[in-house]
């Protein structure tokens, strides 16, 4: 009986997972697996909401396993030393996860290919799991190895055919293997935000079933809109690969003008992942070095962390991610501007800040988004600043947004709300403005 071994990494869902339909293609019997790696779960680098947003995701993809017969093998350790394991015992002749483009996944592709040819035992990977255009595949005319500029690349993708979602194994035989108890991570939640969102295919599937259905046609003209709240919030559910970018791309009406606005929003998720596939040093050191004096004010970067800088605006978008661990894009483009162009604090900081609280955060996304802010990244116009009172009249006109997270300004009516020194607010209420800015 031919054995193979699905690994799940960040594709955890049975729709749509070009990983697991190959396996149990091929496969007469299937490992569905997934490993706790403790260094990124429970080490220092470890981020509470993600594991608690991972816990119920497995939870999820548990069950819907179950409906097919099967069950997920969880396991803890190191991955590649999992995985021989799990090969040795099943005598499995081939291993098939997710393509995956960061500096840590490529280490644990080449180590799993190294150690498990001392087996006979295949690796295979599936690109399109994670993005909706495979990374490697698009490429300028010019020769280089990738899209520096988003525009071009935008218009490549568009042209790129994206193949019909694949349908959910009916049915799975799972060899008897050793298998662990789920993990729940219990110790995290206290570390972890109040309102953070349930994890997971089924509850993610769902979400993309109603916004697809009532606010995706408004997304053009609301998405900004902070107080509106009109983003899909499907973004952590992309991360964890609860959802196929390719399945949301077919559930969206894309000639529609909101379907199209967000579309867009996936090729900029694509196009950090083929930056980083061509440079996963980009991770932690500048794109583009621009020599930049960055300072060192713990006072201002403590401020800025709990929301307490002296503008509204920002605060209420740092306030939010802490209370709910994620965070419209605008809200982040702005408290990112204040802390890097404002402030001057290196993007890094800011960067591990949204690390650890954001429950999307993964490399690509998190640290190219931040270093297109800082002006180190894909940015056409690096030295653009983001003033907080502007975006605020914009985006936020009546304080709606900046009232339901600055709770001590609620009684500041309307746009007043966006300068409560003008209004004589007291600094034991609410601080003082930490930097200066034309319109004060």
């Amino acid at each position: 009986m031919t054995v193979t071994v699905a690994l799940f990494t960040r594709d955890l869902r049975v729709h749509d997972n070009p990983a697991l339909v190959a396996a149990h293609r091929e496969g007469a019997a299937v490992v569905p697996l997934f490993v706790v790696d403790e260094r990124i779960v429970g080490g220092r680098r470890s981020a509470p909401n993600r594991a608690r947003f991972l816990a119920a995701a497995l939870g999820e993809l548990d069950g819907e396993l179950r409906s097919r017969d099967g069950h997920l093998v969880v396991r803890h350790g190191d991955v590649v030393d999992v995985v021989d394991e799990v090969v040795r015992a099943v005598h499995a002749e081939s291993v098939h996860l997710a393509e995956d483009v960061s500096w840590y996944s490529r280490r644990r592709e080449e180590a799993l290919r190294k150690r498990l040819a001392e087996r006979d035992c295949l690796v295979h990977t599936h690109p399109s799991s994670i993005t909706a255009v495979d990374p490697n595949e698009l490429g300028p005319s010019s020769g280089r190895d990738h899209f520096a500029v988003f525009t071009p690349y935008y218009r490549r993708w568009l042209d790129t055919p994206v193949r019909r979602p694949l349908a959910a194994p009916r049915g799975m035989v799972v060899p008897p293997v050793r298998g662990e108890a789920l993990p729940e991570f219990e110790e995290s939640r206290a570390d972890s935000s109040p309102q953070l969102a349930v994890g997971g295919c089924v509850t993610g599937r769902k979400l993309l079933r109603q916004w697809a259905s009532r606010r995706s046609e408004d997304y053009a003209s609301d998405a900004d809109d902070l107080a509106a709240d009109a983003t899909s919030r499907l973004s952590p559910y992309l991360h964890f690969g609860c959802l196929s970018p390719i399945e949301v791309l077919h559930q969206v009406d894309v000639q529609s003008p909101g379907g199209a606005a967000f579309a867009r929003q996936l090729a900029w998720r694509d196009f950090h992942h083929q930056v980083l596939a061509a440079h996963p040093e980009a991770g932690w050191r500048d794109y583009r070095p621009r020599d930049i004096r960055w300072r060192e004010d713990p006072k201002a970067l403590r401020a800025w962390q709990e929301g307490r800088t002296g503008f509204p605006i920002v605060d209420a978008g740092l306030r939010q991610l802490r209370a709910e661990g994620w965070m419209p894009n605008r809200a982040r483009l702005i408290t990112a501007s204040f802390l890097t162009k404002t402030l001057r604090i290196d993007w890094r900081v800011g960067a591990e800040h949204f690390r650890y609280w954001l429950v999307d955060a993964d490399v690509a996304n998190n640290q190219l988004n931040w270093q297109w802010v800082a002006g180190t990244g894909n940015d056409t116009r690096p030295n653009r600043v983001l003033n907080p009172l502007r975006q605020a009249e914009r985006y936020d006109p009546d304080g709606e947004y900046t009232r339901r997270w600055i709770p001590e300004l609620r009684d500041l009516e309307g746009p007043t709300i966006h300068r409560p020194w003008r209004a004589a607010v007291p600094p034991e209420v609410y601080p003082s403005p930490i930097a200066e800015f034309n319109g004060m």
